[in-house]
């Protein structure tokens, strides 16, 4: 290879789960199911008929998505930007990366915060990949924001409550 011929950055890719699936066990179905109830009750009284209309319509997609396994869709980083499944997103959309890892707590991900204030974050999981390598990768295109050290609150309160 030539001296003044730069070799070309590889792709990255690997696939994750389109969502995190949750075990939930019976007591949380009694709980949550009691809590829709309830809520569905208020709404009646309080006379917010489109209030219970979004409950019945938030349990049954609930129900629904825990009967099903996530599909696995493809992650890859390449020169031009970052395609998660059939979506592609150029790195002009992106303010920053972050890369949170937490070995004992078993958080590995990489975040990418978007220009745009309509959808703040993209959250991919990185599973079993060196996070030095996806790392090194991005800071060819994207600055990388070191004041992330956790999880964002939404991806905490999904985990805690299991949705």
């Amino acid at each position: 290879m030539p001296k003044n011929q730069e070799k070309k950055p590889e792709n990255i890719d690997w696939q994750v789960p389109e969502y995190d699936k949750h075990e939930k066990g019976k007591n949380w179905y009694i709980f949550y199911s009691l809590l829709a109830f309830l809520l569905i009750i208020y709404s009646f009284f309080s006379g917010n008929f489109l209030f219970a209309v979004i409950i019945i319509i938030a349990a049954v997609v609930i129900v629904l998505r825990d009967g099903q396994e996530p599909d696995l869709v493809k992650i890859s980083l390449t020169e031009e930007g970052v395609t998660v499944g059939k979506k592609f997103h150029d790195y002009d959309e992106f303010k920053n990366f972050s890369i949170v890892y937490k070995p004992q707590q078993e958080i590995k991900n990489l975040y990418f915060e978007f220009n745009s204030t309509i959808r703040p974050r993209l959250s991919i999981p990185l599973r079993k990949m060196n996070p030095l390598l996806i790392r090194k990768s991005l800071l060819r295109y994207l600055p990388e924001d070191l004041d992330r050290t956790d999880r964002p609150l939404s991806e905490e309160l999904g985990k805690l409550f299991k949705l």
